[in-house]
């Protein structure tokens, strides 16, 4: 339940969003939604509530609203296997444009389903290296959309772990190996950590199956603090991982607001519902004739350092005043 809630908060954005009062009329375009099952009760998280307002509200910020002006045609898939079928089905209904908000796995689907219907990524980590554009600047294809840029940051938020924790020496990082673009983010993360003497201890994930032994491994290790890469998988399961982290007391940081509102002590990188919005602006562009191979891949403006001070304490530790001068949000 909690997999499918996180990631279908990215795409079920746009269910989010309510009918024009008064008469309704024809909706004039179609996009094609590529989501994953159900958001169940997920809906009461406050940061899934604020990924499902994000999409919508953006489309409703250049005037196109659900049910009046476009219509969202949905197709749902329990899991990356199943995107191939999902996109097709989507394909053979000929929107207007496709989205998804699932990452590389789901794009290519939908790229391999269709070389023509305009293709928009609400996310994506390294879409150039997943080959889904020729480059960020042109993107020469059918696809465009919003990257991450998760592997540039990685070393970034080792460095703010350790200005957090000055004493730390051993950290692991928990990843999903499986996922396009996080083998870049353990690079840049191992070269930060040579430069800062920190030792890594590497534990890789690929599936569900792996989150129990991967975290029994973090409890024979007790490292100093644990670094956690987010992408669908392990955005899905944040809070398995804050609470075992807690209940080791270990300090965790992660790229994404979600984990440090989950329990996490740090989060440091973009704005996943800043993405979304502007992801909007690239359907609206394309609704009006663009074509997807002249609209640059958008990248990240709005970074957020967020700070748990109810986390530190409990960990029993002390933020120093200057990074926490520095935090976007501090949850108290």
């Amino acid at each position: 339940m909690e997999r499918r809630a996180f990631l279908g908060a990215v795409t079920g954005a746009l269910l989010a969003a309510p009918l024009a009062a008064g008469a309704q009329q024809a909706a004039k375009y179609r996009i094609g939604l590529l989501a994953l099952t159900t958001l169940g009760p997920a809906a009461r998280d406050s940061a899934t509530r604020e990924l499902l307002e994000a999409f919508p509200e953006g489309l409703r910020s250049y005037g196109w609203i659900q049910n009046q002006n476009i219509t969202i045609e949905r197709r749902y898939a329990d899991g990356p296997e199943r995107y191939p079928e999902v996109a097709s089905e989507l394909v053979a209904l000929r929107p207007d444009v496709l989205a998804t908000g699932l990452g590389e796995p789901a794009v290519l689907a939908l790229k391999d389903a269709t070389k023509t219907i305009p293709i928009v990524m609400l996310v994506s980590a390294d879409p150039v290296r997943a080959g889904l554009v020729a480059s960020l600047s042109h993107p020469g294809g059918n696809v465009t959309g919003m990257s991450i840029l998760a592997a540039e940051m990685g070393g970034k938020r080792l460095e703010i772990l350790k200005q957090a924790l000055p004493r730390a020496a051993r950290v692991t990082v928990l990843w999903n190996a499986a996922y396009q673009g996080k083998s870049d983010e353990f690079q840049d993360t191992q070269a930060t950590a040579v430069a800062l003497k920190v030792t890594l201890k590497s534990i890789e994930i690929r599936g569900t199956q792996d989150i129990e032994p991967a975290l029994s491994t973090l409890g024979r290790d007790r490292p100093d603090a644990i670094v956690v890469f987010a992408d669908p998988l392990t955005a899905a399961h944040r809070r398995q991982f804050t609470e075992q982290a807690l209940k080791l007391r270990l300090p965790m940081i992660s790229e994404l607001r979600e984990f440090t509102q989950a329990g996490a002590l740090l989060s440091y990188g973009a704005s996943l519902p800043d993405l979304f919005r502007r992801a909007a602006g690239l359907v609206d562009k394309i609704l009006r004739g663009a074509k997807p191979a002249d609209l640059p891949v958008e990248q990240p403006t709005k970074f957020e350092l967020v700070i748990n001070l109810k986390t530190a304490k409990a960990l029993g530790l002390t933020i120093p005043p200057s990074l926490l001068a520095r935090a976007d949000q501090v949850i108290e």
